[in-house]
């Protein structure tokens, strides 16, 4: 097969490499990562030998719903484990040209930056700024311009078989839970590896790019599609609202507008009145808190972030769903095993700002545990206060059982 496109073996064998240790599910074929590690040389062959040859052709990508966090749901576009490779191998190509040419306050999906560097950036410009400009676009990813994006692409690359590629990503077909195939004429779905950069790129063009040039004197900071942005008046974000919904209608997007909102960031040295004081960024909410002055211990309103309404509920449904109680025939190591991993990850995201805020998180825990420790042992049902002591005791000779009992021990 004759070879148009210059691509070493060895990125597609690193690029599988990356893949295997992200992991994933099965796409439209049902192979998993295990399956394809069977015959690893003859598949990545396989691979190498389509793109360089131009004869790759994506297959299509598995719709999955999961449910969003405002209601309703979001479909993510699972492609093959062979097609995750395969986007990967040209993620390594582009990545390294558009990642210098980003604006510093894009954190989404970058190397070196996190919702932290973001949440982070945000507390300081709302002690800053008065007001804030909270955008929602609606369906982003759902109504990313083809073409457009494929010319915006061209600014960075001149590859012919990135280029190629990305045009056959773009428009593979998406299979429906019902087996059905459906064309896409725009979007580029959540999933897939190619689309957190494509998606930054059009935003780097349809927001970033102006709002530099045409309103420096308001910073944001953007996350993917979830933007905020800082404003010193009332009549500035009112004024910016319309013209940031404008831009987005020129580039094919939709601000929606029920979600969207002016902010007051109100504290103790803000005293004005507005119905709205609060926002919700990156699963904190940034609100009116009360704050310590740990130099003079005078209490004080701030307007910080800590983990929202939303996040906690949805901390407290998974933790039903682990019906720990019913789990009698487990030993207690063993669910510190099973439980840890989410705990931790739970506790090192949302711990990170105002970790007060976790306590009636820690504290649900402490009673599934509890719940468990009662119908488990004789000695211990009926008494609650038994109970408790007898996993005061467990904690005390065994702090580090439980991820919620080690960071419990280093937060205070």
């Amino acid at each position: 097969m004759t070879r148009q496109y210059v691509i070493p073996e060895g990125v597609v064998k690193e690029a599988w490499k990356r893949v295997r240790e992200k992991k994933g599910a099965e796409g439209v074929d049902g192979q998993t990562i295990e399956d394809f590690e069977k015959d690893l040389e003859d598949n990545l062959y396989k691979i190498w030998n389509r793109m360089t040859s131009g004869s790759y052709f994506p297959p299509a990508v598995r719709a999955v719903e999961i449910p969003k966090k405002t209601g309703g749901k979001r479909i993510l576009g699972v492609p093959c484990v062979s097609d995750r490779i395969a986007q990967t191998v040209c993620k390594m190509y582009i990545e390294p040209l558009v990642e210098p040419k980003f604006h510093p306050d894009s954190f989404g999906y970058r190397p070196g930056r996190s919702q932290h560097h973001a949440l982070a950036q945000t507390r300081k410009r709302c002690w800053k700024f008065d007001w804030v400009l909270e955008i929602d676009i609606r369906g982003y990813f759902d109504n990313i311009p083809h073409e457009r994006t494929l010319e915006l692409v061209k600014n960075y690359t001149t590859e012919k078989w990135i280029l190629l590629y990305i045009e056959r990503w773009l428009k593979a077909k998406i299979q429906q839970k019902d087996g059905s195939l459906e064309n896409r004429e725009k979007g580029s779905p959540q999933g897939s590896v190619v689309s957190p950069i494509l998606s930054n790129i059009y935003l780097h063009h349809a927001f970033d790019t102006w709002m530099q040039v045409s309103h420096g004197e308001a910073p944001f900071e953007r996350f993917a599609d979830d933007i905020v942005v800082h404003c010193e008046s009332l009549d500035e974000a009112i004024n910016l609202r319309k013209e940031i919904s404008q831009r987005l209608n020129n580039w094919g997007l939709e601000i929606n507008e029920g979600k969207t909102r002016i902010v007051y960031c109100k504290d103790s040295n803000r005293n004005g009145q507005y119905d709205q004081t609060e926002f919700t960024f990156l699963g904190y909410t940034f609100r009116p808190r009360r704050s310590n002055n740990n130099k003079t211990g005078v209490t004080f309103t701030n307007f910080l972030p800590a983990i929202s309404q939303e996040a906690s509920s949805e901390i407290s449904e998974r933790m039903r769903e682990w019906h720990l109680s019913k789990r009698t025939s487990a030993t207690i190591e063993l669910l510190s095993h099973d439980i840890n991993p989410e705990v931790r990850g739970w506790l090192q995201y949302y711990g990170k700002l105002y970790p007060s805020a976790l306590r009636d998180i820690i504290r649900q825990l402490d009673n599934h545990i509890l719940r468990w420790a009662l119908q488990k042992y004789k000695r211990l049902k009926q008494s609650t206060i038994r109970g408790k002591r007898w996993l005061d005791g467990i904690s005390t000779r065994q702090p580090r059982l439980f991820a919620h009992w080690v960071w419990r021990a280093s937060s205070c």
